[in-house]
């Protein structure tokens, strides 16, 4: 890519000025689903109504779940005339006075486009609340899902983790990046937690959004990890990010003690990067496998070697956030798929790194002409109305969002196990529009 991606980014700017169905997704939305990751969170959105409803429904038709989700009505009077405090303040002693059985342990606010370009201070904002309080700048205008949910990882960590120099050899701390579903942190906790480890996912969505309705869920979030686990991160001995994006999360971390051991892994997808992740962390705790993960591992090895055939004559167009473009793109290449294009919301460092005929930020109008040469598209469900009346493209639906399928909180594509699923899924897809058409 290189200089091809700077010629386009130039090109883009210059000659296509509006996004014709879009891939991406803005900052505050990513800021919202982290907050949901934390335990009785109440995730507040500094915005007008309409902003946060969207927000609230992108995430409903998604995952089929309730979504706590709050906003402080910034009207066009307040708009102009409030500096952010008032309509802050008002809307969180309105949202609590409302419903006295609910008990947030943190307010999570983020910005958006509104209340960026207006310059709300929404910092000292937390000196007149008592509940603990986490802001994070996320202007819509800029980046995109993928970086709001990283930044606001990485303001929870500077704002709430308490400096140590004490290490507990045992403790890790997982950072995954946005496009993971509850059921692949969850997944990935476990075979952590199987070599020993004490586990803590940040944002932690494992038993939040995942399909087990409890009481008082779409209130608060329902995440995993509490803000005195937040508190208590700096004693971890080990950092785990997957991503690219989360990078700044794990520096954030290790500001706090510089003694914590960082592991970075771009993806959790395919043969040769588990097999990267098993090592360190045998390494690390000197104990083998359990003998489930070995099992996993051959059965993912004969997967390959079943859909070879099928996968090995094909050509992919991969679309969506670019931590989870090189997971798919190196694991489809490993059982010698050709990926002709990848086509990504934002750029990032990580595209680089792809192998791919042409890697691009862009939209599903630039991804179209590729769409039609491909023997199988993956991208989210905004690609089903062009692809739908294709008889020889199949389409497999990931990212966000997914309005065609249910159980999408449930899908994993991570680990031997969930690769393995993967790989026959896609073999699926493409037997059907090969043979059948």
């Amino acid at each position: 890519m290189g200089g091809g991606m700077m010629e386009y980014e130039l090109s883009r700017k210059e000659h296509k000025p509006l996004q014709v169905n879009p891939i991406k997704h803005s900052q505050p939305m990513g800021a919202a689903l982290a907050y949901m990751g934390i335990k009785n969170c109440l995730p507040l959105m500094h915005a007008s109504q309409g902003c946060a409803s969207y927000t609230k429904v992108f995430y409903t038709r998604h995952f089929n779940e309730p979504i706590p989700m709050y906003n402080t009505s910034v009207s066009d009077i307040t708009a102009v005339l409030d500096g952010g405090d008032y309509s802050i303040l008002l809307s969180i002693e309105n949202i609590t006075k409302k419903n006295k059985s609910m008990k947030p342990e943190l307010i999570g606010l983020h910005t958006t486009g509104l209340t960026e370009t207006k310059g709300d201070d929404v910092r000292s904002v937390g000196m007149h609340i008592e509940i603990p309080y986490c802001y994070v700048n996320t202007p819509d205008y800029e980046g995109g899902m993928q970086s709001g949910w990283a930044l606001t990882v990485k303001a929870l960590i500077e704002q709430h983790t308490t400096e140590s120099t004490e290490l507990k050899s045992n403790k890790l701390v997982l950072l995954p990046h946005v496009s993971m579903q509850p059921a692949e942190i969850e997944k990935i906790k476990e075979c952590c937690e199987g070599f020993g480890f004490e586990t803590y996912a940040l944002p932690d969505l494992s038993i939040s959004l995942d399909g087990c309705l409890s009481e008082g869920q779409g209130k608060l979030g329902t995440g995993a990890i509490s803000i005195d686990d937040i508190r208590d991160l700096g004693t971890s001995a080990t950092v785990i990010t997957i991503g690219e994006s989360m990078k700044i999360a794990s520096k954030a971390l290790l500001v706090k003690n510089p003694k914590i051991k960082n592991l970075h892994f771009n993806h959790r997808m395919g043969l040769e990067a588990n097999d990267n992740f098993v090592a360190e962390l045998m390494k690390i705790r000197q104990i083998e496998p359990r003998p489930l993960l070995k099992r996993w591992r051959g059965r993912l090895q004969d997967a390959m070697l079943d859909a070879h055939f099928l996968i090995g004559s094909s050509h992919f167009v991969v679309t969506g956030e670019p931590d989870m473009c090189i997971g798919i793109c190196e694991l489809l290449q490993s059982v010698g798929g050709t990926i002709d294009a990848v086509i990504a919301t934002n750029y990032t460092p990580v595209l680089e790194e792809i192998k791919a005929g042409t890697v691009f930020v862009g939209d599903l109008e630039d991804a179209k002409p590729y769409f039609e040469k491909a023997d199988l598209v993956i991208s989210n469900f905004h690609a089903e109305r062009l692809l739908h009346s294709s008889k020889h493209t199949a389409l497999i639906l990931r990212g966000f969002p997914n309005y065609e399928e249910l159980g999408n909180q449930l899908k994993s594509d991570q680990l031997y196990e969930g690769s393995t699923g993967f790989i026959f899924e896609v073999a699926n897809a493409l037997r059907h529009v090969k043979h059948e058409h």
